[in-house]
């Protein structure tokens, strides 16, 4: 085969990283629990620490004279911040009246959990970083988000269960908040002087271990859900129904982002940072969140699917998005 169709064929072959995310979630519905309890190597502790040496590798790469001018770009920061969590819970809010009272209506509250999390953090800074947006501001954002998720999530879901089982663990998540990603950040900050031209110089091999801890996070939820039989508890029909309106919700707001971000004239790198942190939900404050808020509910694991769909479409197409923004920029 020639060089010219081994080119030709190269560009209809899946990106790698997009490659390794289906990959992931194959390997674990083949051989789910790897790295699980017993395990000599933990997965979840490669995550924990992984996602907090990520952050630190943030940290060491900002400029803090640039973050401190960045918490001046109000404007963008209320736009994603309202984006997460007023345009998303108002969509699917319109819908409530037509599947009030049906047998569907948990199916629709499930939805609505999807809408009233907060933004995903650690994936929503990598495609920044890949597409080449505004770093600063989709840390600042993302990190922000899981702070008022803490408090608004609950409240939004409050309004809609008629009785929750348990009080929210808000000092437990916040801890875990502070202590897994603000601190990284904070340190690597710190240490920007010294280290600073050392992560810049290897930025490209931190961006391979940034997609490294991305591609465990997957494995490790999807393992879990397989794990505990959450796509067994609903039927074809729901599945596909779920599916199909978690996606059309994901292009609608990316939509209305984008029309946002025009009219309110934002630069290239703010742009990318609007769009990509305002249409992101976090699959890993959602489970924590459905852990609490739905114990001891029979449908409790449906919560959980609107969020792994979500999650995993949002990540390839924005993968796709940032490949090709990092081209255009290049």
């Amino acid at each position: 085969m020639t060089k010219s169709k081994l080119s030709h064929w190269k560009k209809h072959l899946p990106d790698g990283f997009i490659a390794g995310l289906l990959l992931m979630i194959l390997l674990a519905w083949l051989f789910p629990g790897i790295g699980g309890e017993g395990s000599t190597l933990k997965l979840k502790v490669i995550v924990k620490y992984g996602v907090s040496l990520l952050f630190f590798f943030y940290g060491l790469k900002l400029s803090p004279e640039k973050l401190k001018s960045d918490l001046k770009n109000w404007r963008l920061h209320l736009l994603i911040q309202a984006i997460t969590f007023v345009v998303f819970p108002a969509l699917v809010l319109a819908f409530r009246p037509f599947l009030k009272g049906t047998e569907n209506e948990v199916l629709w509250l499930a939805v609505f959990f999807l809408a009233a999390l907060p933004s995903t953090v650690s994936s929503s800074v990598v495609m920044v970083s890949m597409a080449g947006g505004n770093i600063p501001s989709a840390i600042f954002n993302a990190s922000i988000s899981g702070v008022i998720g803490i408090l608004v999530t609950p409240l939004w879901m409050g309004i809609f269960m008629e009785k929750q089982d348990a009080a929210f663990a808000f000092g437990d998540v916040l801890t875990d908040l502070i202590i897994q990603i603000l601190m990284p950040v904070i340190a690597g900050l710190v240490l920007h002087r010294f280290w600073g031209q050392w992560a810049f110089r290897y930025k490209k091999w931190l961006a391979m271990f940034d997609k490294s801890v991305i591609l465990c996070i997957v494995y490790q939820s999807f393992s879990d859900s397989f794990l505990n039989g959450i796509f067994s508890t609903i039927s074809w029909t729901e599945l596909i129904v779920l599916s199909g309106s978690v996606i059309a919700l994901f292009f609608i707001v990316f939509s209305l982002t984008k029309t946002a971000v025009r009219q309110m004239k934002f630069n290239r790198e703010d742009s990318i940072t609007v769009l990509f942190c305002g249409s992101k939900k976090s699959l890993v404050h959602g489970s924590v969140m459905a852990a609490v808020l739905f114990a001891g509910s029979s449908a409790g694991s449906i919560f959980l699917v609107p969020i792994m769909i979500y999650h995993a479409f949002q990540l390839f197409y924005i993968s796709v998005v940032a490949k090709r923004m990092s081209k255009e920029s290049s």
